[in-house]
């Protein structure tokens, strides 16, 4: 049985993100793609059925090397019927567990792609892609977020009925958010940009590299 994949729901998965939550999810991840230089090199994780190289392409017509890694053999199938402009795309059919990078990037792109992972494998799977992020490089991340005080109770009923239904169509192992800021924040990553959405229910931020090295697995380990 694989974990995490979305295989079972590749063609309905987008309507049911906008159904639930409008343009909300769109809009956390379309409003990060300006940070994205031109002639960059990036890494996309769990980019689904590939709607995110639509919205690039309309930043930057050409210029990109993308890397398009996706566990999800039918979302992958509908990523590669996108149109991308004249920018460079490697499709990748992987978990990134497996996937063997090989390169530096330039900036990498995860969206909703953490709330999939315990905390240990989200550590492990920050670790394997934050080595291969050029100092200095741009990490943009979008996920969910629940922060304790008002508000908390609905979002936490939510994100448990999500992990409930998706548990069950797409084995995801997880049941509750992993706390990725401070994994992040362990590791030397300034904050150089913050947006919330949905009422506070989802995040995105964009992360910048500190050029001096980290110690990955003390600080995962911590």
């Amino acid at each position: 049985m694989k974990t995490n994949n979305y295989d079972a729901i590749a063609g309905s998965y987008d309507f049911l993100s906008r159904l639930v939550f409008s343009r909300a999810q769109v809009n956390a991840q379309v409003d990060l793609l300006s940070y994205i230089p031109s002639h960059a090199s990036v890494l996309i994780v769990g980019g689904g059925t590939g709607w995110i190289l639509e919205e690039i392409a309309k930043i930057h017509t050409s210029g990109l090397k993308i890397v398009y890694v996706e566990i999800s053999s039918k979302m992958l199938d509908r990523a590669k019927k996108r149109r991308c402009g004249s920018n460079q795309v490697e499709f990748v059919h992987s978990n990134i567990e497996d996937y063997r990078v090989t390169q530096k990037f330039d900036v990498i792109h995860t969206a909703f792609l953490f709330d999939n992972f315990g905390q240990s494998r989200a550590g492990w799977v920050f670790h394997l892609l934050f080595k291969h992020l050029r100092p200095s490089g741009l990490w943009l991340y979008t996920d969910f977020k629940i922060e304790p005080g008002k508000g908390s109770g609905w979002k936490k009923a939510m994100l448990d009925l999500m992990y409930s239904f998706f548990g069950t169509i797409a084995h995801v192992e997880a049941r509750k958010m992993p706390a990725m800021e401070r994994i992040f924040e362990s590791n030397g990553c300034v904050v150089i940009g913050y947006q919330q959405y949905y009422k506070g229910f989802i995040e995105s931020i964009i992360f910048q590299k500190s050029q001096k090295l980290p110690t990955f697995m003390e600080n995962l380990e911590s």
